[in-house]
């Protein structure tokens, strides 16, 4: 079988699949029916499991890719500085409104644990809390207000009351924590993403720009062009958010803990502009955290979970995620098929949307021949009523401009780069396709001619814009092709 005829024909959705991995979907038959089902690129979360799991799911992803014919895209989160609750007697503990539990610095053995006495992974807690300060735990579920502190403890009272367990997460709204971003073990997990060609590293709970520029630092001095992605989960990013964006290469909308440290009833909002600035910035955003929680359980969503994901779409995401759904869920397939499906549902309907921005403002690593090529090429395709876009690109930031433009044209994204193939498995309507030959424009269209007919999406008659460079410019694009099928 040719290369033409054995590549995987695109997914039709413009808007990117990421899939957490985990026990429900870690084996490579798994992996790979996940990927024929429409995702783009999968997650691995360091804050579980082993380096020995995290290892063998990476080449299970990468034997699924092989298997399929498709590339994708991996990205590794890093835990960050998340605080858990120690073990409880029992493994649980009921917090009635009025109670007073006391967290600890440390339970020291053989000391029992004693109940009403709460201890946790940060051992600075107790000197960083203060009285008034609030603590949310089981995801925001149970409420407490520090009442009095002492040197060894700090006493709080149950405002909003709930069942607390062993290991659950904690959350502290307002307070300001001395943990760095990246600590030790998240450094070890970053270094490992970096050695094994991993696509892409989430930094949690960003605080500020100069964070993300460490990991980035990090990265590069173990010569690895993984991208980092901004997880936007803390009030202090909120407060930072311009410059947080424009030293990521993308961001992630983690609603899970920004929900507990913020207002609950502002996340909607919160979202809507995070995902405004991502567009203005030209930087690919993921949309993650409960999009269809309710498929862990259920075959179906509910009508909220839906309308969640299409708003997401409408906002203007480039990604949605799926965390339990597929890591821990009854029905992993089923639900990347129904996010697929609510993406074909929904893009059509982006059309309405105003324009995104011209070609004066360029993505990173575009200038401004390019930028204003690619924004012509992308008018003169739906003018055209073209079938394809086509841009053969090194890094993929000629793609990601592409995408931040917003054509309804579908693009296809070709490199002598495996590592940038993957890359653009994040990049909203772009569809990377390997083995097209990059350095001949006459030869590219022909390829794409004969891969598009084998994949039904192109017949006698139809066009494609190819961008493209003459070579006399200091830019590798500044030239427009339409080629028209016979």
């Amino acid at each position: 079988m040719s290369a033409v005829q054995s590549a995987c024909p695109p997914r039709p959705s413009q808007t990117k699949i990421v899939a957490t991995i985990g026990p429900a979907c870690c084996k490579e038959n798994q992996l790979a029916e996940l990927l024929a089902a429409g995702v783009d690129v999968f997650r691995l979360n360091t804050a579980h499991g082993d380096r020995r799991e995290h290892e063998h799911t990476l080449a299970a992803i990468r034997s699924a890719a092989a298997k399929v014919g498709q590339p994708v895209a991996v990205l590794v989160d890093l835990a960050g500085p998340k605080i858990r609750l120690g073990e409880l007697p029992g493994g649980q503990l009921t917090c009635d409104a009025g109670d007073r539990v006391r967290f600890v610095r440390e339970q020291l053995t053989p000391r029992e644990a004693v109940p009403g006495e709460l201890c946790t992974t940060y051992r600075p807690l107790v000197d960083e809390l203060a009285v008034g300060d609030r603590v949310m735990l089981a995801d925001g579920t149970v409420g407490l207000v520090v009442e009095d502190r002492g040197e060894d403890y700090a006493q709080c009272r149950v405002v909003q009351p709930g069942l607390i367990r062993s290991r659950q997460g904690v959350n502290l709204p307002g307070v300001k924590l001395s943990a760095p971003a990246i600590g030790p073990i998240d450094k070890e997990n970053a270094i490992w993403a970096a050695q094994n060609g991993v696509d892409f590293v989430g930094l949690s709970f960003v605080r500020t720009a100069d964070e993300v520029r460490q990991l980035k630092s990090l990265l590069e001095s173990h010569d690895s062009a993984a991208q980092v992605i901004a997880k936007i989960e803390k009030p202090e990013a909120l407060n930072h958010l311009q410059e947080i964006i424009e030293a990521a290469d993308a961001v992630m909308v983690a609603r899970g803990d920004l929900g507990v440290e913020i207002d609950v009833a502002r996340v909607a909002v919160v979202q809507k502009e995070i995902v405004a600035v991502c567009n203005c910035c030209r930087r690919p955003v993921i949309i993650a955290t409960q999009m269809l929680d309710s498929m862990q359980h259920s075959r179906l969503p509910t009508r909220a979970e839906v309308t969640d994901v299409a708003n997401a779409i409408l906002d203007g995401a480039d990604a949605c995620m799926l965390s339990g759904e597929t890591a821990i869920g009854k029905y992993p397939r089923q639900a990347v098929e129904m996010m697929h499906r609510i993406a074909l549902a929904t893009e059509p309907l982006c059309r309405e949307r105003p324009p995104q921005p011209g070609p004066d403002l360029a993505a990173e690593g575009v200038n401004q021949i390019t930028e204003a090529t690619v924004y012509a090429a992308g008018r003169m395709a739906e003018r055209l009523d073209a079938k394809l876009v086509v841009v053969a690109t090194a890094s993929g930031a000629t793609a990601l401009s592409l995408a931040k433009n917003r054509n309804f044209v579908p693009t296809v994204g070709v490199s002598d780069s495996e590592a940038t193939l993957r890359r653009m498995c994040l990049y909203w309507g772009v569809i990377p396709l390997p083995g097209a030959p990059t350095g001949d424009s006459r030869a590219l269209l022909q390829y794409i001619a004969d891969w598009g007919k084998t994949a039904g999406l192109l017949a006698g008659g139809d066009r494609i814009v190819l961008i493209a460079g003459t070579g006399l410019a200091v830019t590798a694009h500044n030239m427009i092709v339409v080629h028209e099928l016979e």
